[in-house]
This record gives structure tokens, sequence and C-alpha cells, in this order.
């Protein structure tokens, strides 16, 4: 596999021609009067629109950068002009494709498994980045542009999506970007101690999402609104999610349940491929179905991947929070409500920061009754609402200004700082 890789992504940029383009870079970037700075929509799903592009729109909106977006498919291209609205005529919009035929018939052949596509959009594309001074981004992906392909000369910037406890939102790959942008005091600790990131690339700015969809409110969808909504939220890797070893008797008892309405909404990404396949922790298994009998209960809303499961709709909705390891978990304590988490793994999770938000509620496991352990978490929650209090403010930074308008400021900020020029003297 690693060798196909590498002859699909092609050989490091030798490092003579890696001085030449950043010189080059270097050149270009002192005879103009505005950065050029690209924000990078690459994913098979929508939801890490959110978490970046209200920076792009602070920008454009201050004049200061000359702001295009690039998306890598023609949803996510929609999705940007549905939430960017007319603030699009302060930006360009291009949608990046494949332009290799080698890299088509990849993509095409092991689509289904691996997320060949968008890293091959990348090695296709190399012409379109280097005309850039930075990229933003929210996922990690894009380093290839650096350590594959010696764009050296590119600030990358990166702002993550979700603001979970996951230990692999705080891999040593998080060093290699130029500028992390991150929610709260709890994701710039855990990435100078776990990732070595040095703190001086790192600026706290709060959680855009927010300010698209803070406020977000969809009307009740079921026909008996007076029951409580659970959200069921399982997370996609194998050996962390509950859904392989617990989620189809969940949902088969909260069907046969007359007590609550229930939103099975998964991660995006857990019905994207029918096995999913992760490398942290490494595991390919086989997604399990949704019973139809389910899907046509009444009281369970199903939806594996609309825009509605990554806009905050569901998180605003519920009443409970049922689920394992999503980072959903946080945007969902927004507003403290009772909380379940299901440890299908058996996980000796008190102490592990990796399940700090385990500390929101009563923790159930594999045969667990769900009901009761539902019943449980309702009963049980007042004494679990400081802690959800604490916890939301070590992972969100809030205050007076937008995070949108703070990211912005540390972008500008960061480029007149690493940059031959300065927006100030345009």
């Amino acid at each position: 596999m690693a060798a196909l890789w590498t002859s699909l992504l092609g050989r490091s940029m030798p490092q003579a021609e890696r001085h030449r383009h950043g010189a080059a870079a270097d050149f270009t970037l002192a005879a103009r009067r505005m950065a050029r700075i690209c924000f990078l929509f690459n994913h098979d799903q929508l939801h890490q629109l959110a978490h970046s592009l209200p920076i792009a729109l602070e920008l454009a909106a201050s004049g200061q950068h000359e702001v295009v977006l690039a998306t890598g498919s023609e949803r996510l291209e929609q999705r940007v002009r549905e939430l960017a609205g007319t603030a699009l005529e302060r930006m360009s919009l291009v949608r990046l494709d494949l332009r290799d035929g080698i890299s088509r018939f990849a993509a095409g052949v092991l689509e289904r498994v691996v997320p060949a596509r968008k890293i091959l959009l990348y090695r296709d594309n190399l012409d379109f980045f280097r005309g850039f001074d930075a990229l933003v981004v929210s996922e990690k992906t894009s380093l290839l542009l650096k350590t594959r392909y010696g764009l050296d000369g590119l600030k990358i910037i990166h702002t993550r999506h979700g603001a979970g406890d996951r230990a692999i939102g705080f891999g040593k790959e998080s060093a290699r970007f130029d500028l992390v942008l991150v929610s709260g005091p709890k994701i710039a600790r855990r990435l100078e101690a776990e990732a070595g990131v040095d703190p001086a690339r790192i600026r706290i700015v709060g959680y855009p999402k927010f300010d698209l969809f803070a406020d977000r409110r969809i009307p009740n969808p079921f026909p008996d609104p007076s029951r409580p909504i659970v959200l069921y939220t399982p997370h996609p890797s194998p050996r962390l999610s509950s859904y392989y070893r617990m989620g189809p008797r969940v949902l088969a008892e909260l069907a046969a349940s007359d007590r609550y309405n229930v939103i099975f909404a998964p991660h995006v990404m857990l019905f994207q491929r029918r096995y999913t396949v992760t490398i942290a922790p490494p595991a390919i298994e086989r997604v399990p179905s949704v019973d139809p009998a389910v899907e046509a209960c009444p009281h369970i809303l199903v939806d594996r991947g609309s825009p509605a499961a990554t806009d905050m709709s569901y998180t605003n909705l519920a009443d409970i929070y049922c689920g394992d390891v999503s980072s959903q978990i946080y945007e969902f304590l927004l507003r403290p409500r009772p909380c379940l988490h299901l440890n299908a793994h058996g996980v000796e999770w008190q102490g592990n920061p990796d399940y700090a938000h385990w500390q929101t509620g009563p923790v159930a496991g594999p045969e667990a009754n769900i009901i009761e352990a539902l019943d449980q978490a309702v009963a049980s929650h007042p004494p679990y609402e400081a802690r959800q209090r604490e916890l939301f403010a070590d992972t969100f930074s809030t205050g007076a200004q937008s995070a949108a308008i703070r990211a912005a400021a540390a972008v500008t900020s960061f480029m007149e700082e690493n940059s031959s020029f300065s927006t100030k003297r345009a």
C-alpha cells in the first residue's frame, strides 16, 4: 500500500527545487500589495466547512487580502454558496478537479475504501496552490504540500474542526502548521504538551462554527412532540465508536420503546463507505446497516449525512445527548443538558484526557439497557451541570468579538509578521 501511494503521489520535490520555488514566492509576495489567501474545502463530506468559512467571510469583508475559496466537489461548492450568500461577491470561488488520467483511474478504483480523490487532488493542482501566500485548512492532509511537494514558501494555517478530546486531534503533525487557530485553552494546552506545537504558533480565537449556527433552530420533526428527543451520534472509528458493538441493539430498543423521540445522526463519515478504515487507531470494519424497521419507526429520524447533521440543527434541538467520542458533545453543551456516554470497548477512561467529556454524564457499558440508562442520565443531570459548564469554558473561548473576527485578525497579524510585506503599507 505504501509503495502504491508513493507511485500515485509522485516523488518529493528535490531540495534545490524547494529553494527555487520558495525564493519565487518571496519575490512575488514582495511585489504584491495584498496577500493571496486560499481557503480550501477538500473533503468527502460537509462537516468541516463551518470551521473556516466564517473566517474567510470576515477576511474578505476587511478588504485587506485577496481571498479565494477552493472546493473539491460540486456538493461542497453548493454548500459554500448557500452559506456565503452575497458575500461571495468579495471573493473568488474555484472548483478543483483531478487533472491526471492516472489520478482519475486510481480515485475510481480506491475511493470505495480510502479517500483517494481528496489526497490526489493536491498533486494534480500544485500550480494552483503555488500561487498563494497562505492556505487555510481545517484538516491535516494538506500538509502533503510541504512534506511531499516542497511548497515551503506557502504558509499553511490550520483552523482544526471540532473541539473534542480524541488523541488524534493532538498528534505530532499539528506542529508542522505555520499557524494553528484553536477554540479555547484546552486545545492550546494539549497541542503544546502532546503535539509539541510552539506556543508562538497558536492563537486562541474561539469557535467560528458558533458564529454560523449557535442560534440555529429547526421545527420538531416528530408526530408526538411531547416526548423528549434523544440525539444518538456515534463516531465512525471502529475502535472508538459505540455503533459497531452496540448501535443496532440501541436503535432496536429505542424503536420498541414509547419513551423517547430519537435522532440517529452519526458522524457524517460513518456511512460514507461500506467499510470504515482508520489510521489512528488502526482499524478496518464493515459498517452495520440500519434495520429497515428502525428506519420506518415514526419516532426515529435517521440522518446519514445531510446538512442538518453538520449545522447544529440536532445538537440545538435535542433534549438528551447519547454518544461516545464525537466532538459534537461540546457543541451540545452550548446549553447544558443530560448526557449519556456509551463505553462499548470497556475503556478505563477515568483520568484519561481523551475521554474528559465523559465527565458530563453517566457512562453505560455494552450490556446496559438503553432506556434505563437514558432515564438515569435525565434523573442524575443536576450534579453534572457545573462540570459541563467548566469543560465548555475550557474548550471554547468566548468574548465580545465573534470567533471569525478574532481569527481574521490573527491571520492578518500573522501574515504581516511573517511575510516580506505588510498589508498596512499596501
